[in-house]
């Protein structure tokens, strides 16, 4: 081929790829600059919303008249769903479109979530309901915005202090998702009150109450209405993400509040099928945060109170413990909505075959150290062991380096003690084995064999055990 006429294709190539190349450069632009324009539209309509917001609540906290904060939660919309760009929204909720589905997602996007207290648990789990397409929400609470309300709210900030909760939550929702009708309720959940108008066409309520009494007001009055509703149970104290699970209320444990919550309800004829969030966590210190000694100077604390039945003083909370609880809640809600309910709860906390086992190598330890023919009846069960086993000691060895055991047991500590829920160890069977020789056979003191250190570690455990023991046993 000649030289001349190479040179004129490779000259055509380049040329035709070169067009190619700014076509597609000028298309992707094009594109680029309209979503851009859409966008920057978009963020105007809601930034003129937001700075309207600002003035109507300008100056708003505890000393706003009341006529101010029912204007603002009154106040009619400027923007309605249709006038946002659906493409936009699609686009902002791709990622669940893809997992979902286009039919599941319709029936989210179409949905209506009542959130009753929107606190740590509540806020987070609204939160996410908005970010996932959830359609319409009511965000109902009475409380305002504290700077300890900081550590845990999903999305009030300093300049929130002061002012209802639910406002700050809408002021925030309407910057993820302005297309979303998000209305609030200043104010009390109350049985018989027109606040149960409120729950009306739900297709969930979520229960984030801190209150025993209005809690399980509001779960019999979904349950005996057929309102769908999923209760979070108790984040205060709790620090361990891994135990947090879903249940339904029948079959919880290890939460005072939960506790608490399935008594009542049984009173009320419902003895369960309300799913709720919990932690199977035994928290080490269950103590209310401490009050000034000038407040109880002034009376009675409960006189304190902002409402006769709500604690005064609250439990510590580590922040990203709600924020979980709130979002196991929306995940659960959301599937549900979109028709992929999980029908069967995956209980962590199901090891009664180990615990059991475990209960039959004490027993027979019990019968051997005692010269026994038969093995005798021991004053723990499988669940007091179930929480040295897995709440005192972590599914560890309670021997340095504490390692996770392939064949654990569970042994009595102390010879000089009686054997009881404090006075047990987990050990693996070499140290088990060296645990009967020395302390058992050759009476060597605990302290010579594993030094202070070790000893003393396991008297706090013992300590903590005769605590919680004692607690269970005065319910």
């Amino acid at each position: 081929m000649p030289l001349q006429d190479l040179s004129t294709r490779q000259t055509i190539f380049l040329t035709a790829a070169a067009t190619a190349i700014a076509t597609s450069s000028l298309i992707l632009s094009y594109q680029a600059l309209r979503r851009e324009q859409r966008t920057t539209k978009l963020k105007k309509q809601v930034g003129e919303d937001v700075e309207e917001w600002e003035r109507s609540r300008a100056g708003s906290g505890l000393g706003t008249p009341e006529e101010k904060i029912d204007r603002l939660i009154k106040k009619e919309r400027s923007w309605k769903k249709g006038e946002f760009d659906e493409g936009l929204i699609r686009e902002q909720l791709t990622r669940n479109y893809n997992f979902l589905g286009e039919e599941s997602m319709d029936k989210v996007r179409n949905s209506y979530v009542v959130v009753v207290g929107c606190g740590g648990v509540g806020s987070w789990c609204a939160l996410m309901l908005l970010r996932s397409g959830v359609g319409r929400l009511l965000l109902i609470d009475f409380d305002l915005t504290t700077l300890s309300s900081l550590n845990r709210h999903a999305c009030a900030t300093l300049e929130d202090v002061g002012t209802p909760k639910v406002i700050a939550m809408q002021k925030y929702f309407k910057k993820v998702a302005p297309w979303a009708e998000v209305d609030v309720q200043v104010g009390l959940w109350r049985k018989g009150s027109e606040a149960e108008k409120w729950l009306e066409g739900a297709d969930w309520v979520v229960d984030a109450i801190d209150n025993l009494e209005t809690k399980a007001d509001l779960l019999t009055h979904c349950h005996k209405n057929d309102i769908k509703v999923f209760a979070s149970m108790g984040a205060g104290a709790k620090q361990d993400p891994t135990r947090v699970q879903i249940a339904d209320i029948s079959n919880t444990y290890e939460d005072p509040l939960a506790r608490s919550v399935r008594r009542k309800l049984r009173i009320n004829g419902i003895p369960g099928g309300i799913p709720v969030v919990y932690s199977t966590e035994v928290p080490s210190e269950i103590k209310l945060l401490p009050l000034p000694e000038e407040e109880f100077q002034r009376g009675a604390v409960k006189e304190l109170q902002a409402f006769d039945d709500f604690r005064v003083r609250i439990l510590p909370v580590l922040g990203p413990l709600p924020a979980i609880f709130g979002l196991n809640i929306a995940t659960y809600i959301l599937l549900d909505l979109a028709g992929k309910t999980l029908e069967d709860y995956a209980e962590i906390k199901n090891r009664k075959k180990l615990y059991q086992s475990l209960e039959k190598s004490l027993m027979k330890f019990e019968k051997d150290l005692r010269g026994l023919r038969e093995m005798e009846r021991i004053p723990i069960n499988s669940d007091d062991i179930g929480f040295v086993f897995d709440d005192l000691y972590s599914g560890r060895s309670s021997i340095p380096p504490y390692e996770i055991l392939s064949k654990p047991s569970v042994i009595r500590w102390d010879n000089h003690k009686p054997l009881d829920v404090d006075n047990l160890v987990v050990m693996g069977p070499k140290e088990n084995k060296r645990h009967q020789e020395l302390i058992w056979k050759e009476g060597k003191s605990l302290e010579d064999v594993y030094g202070k250190e070790t000893v003393d570690r396991i008297s706090r455990k013992s300590a903590q055990a005769r605590r919680v023991m004692s607690w269970r046993r005065n319910e």
